[in-house]
């Protein structure tokens, strides 16, 4: 398997129109963070393909360090806040919301850690067997505690939450991660990424399904 610039913007293309449909089918605001999560990973793998375009052209080799921070910002600090949130949102079981608001909160913290490592430490990206290698140059030791808590905070909630249909979503991602893991362990930030996107289309098929009446959502 291998990607490419074309990959990248093909899946943004793909995203931004599911993410555009889902948001269309929105009933309530508390939906949107949750429908608009095609939006944003369309807007992260555009990023992505601009980034491979900086590593493999040089006339655009100048936007390859921004573009390695933008990118890195999406995948470490965004995404572990931005789905506990959009999940905890759609969820009305109080005992799920209470643990889903827990999650956020660690996500929170998560958060604001990276992005500390990410102004404080160095990072670079580059092309290596045909994917791309992020390189974030911190003790290795706090990588692996980092790892545990954004597990947390990225795949926990869709396998919380009562609606049946997240869940699906979220067997999906755990899957990937998985597989990520076990055949991509240097490229995990940019192939589970790019896994994650391509399973956040079944997005709108859960938001052309949604009643509130029958899957508890308001």
């Amino acid at each position: 398997m291998c990607f490419s610039a074309n990959a990248s913007f093909g899946a943004s293309a793909i995203l931004l129109v599911a993410g555009v449909v889902s948001v269309k089918k929105v009933k309530t605001p508390s939906q949107i963070p949750f429908a608009a999560i095609p939006l944003v990973f369309a807007t992260q793998q555009f990023i992505e393909g601009v980034l491979w375009l900086s590593l493999t052209t040089s006339q655009y080799a100048y936007l390859q360090q921004s573009f390695t921070y933008i990118f890195l910002t999406f995948a470490e600090v965004l995404w572990p806040i931005w789905v506990p949130l959009s999940i905890g949102l759609i969820e009305k079981e109080k005992q799920r919301k209470k643990i889903l608001l827990i999650i956020l909160i660690i996500g929170i913290v998560l958060g604001v850690l990276l992005s500390y490592s990410l102004l404080t430490y160095p990072v670079d990206s580059s092309i290596d067997n045909f994917h791309i290698r992020y390189r974030h140059h911190v003790q290795h030791s706090l990588i692996n505690y980092v790892s545990v808590f954004y597990f947390a905070a990225t795949v926990l909630p869709a396998l919380i939450s009562s609606v049946k249909k997240v869940i699906f979503i979220g067997g999906f991602i755990l899957i990937s991660y998985i597989v990520t893991k076990v055949f991509f362990e240097e490229y995990v930030i940019s192939i589970w990424c790019f896994f994650a996107a391509a399973i956040s289309v079944l997005i709108l098929i859960i938001m052309q399904s949604f009643n509130p009446a029958a899957d508890k959502i308001g």
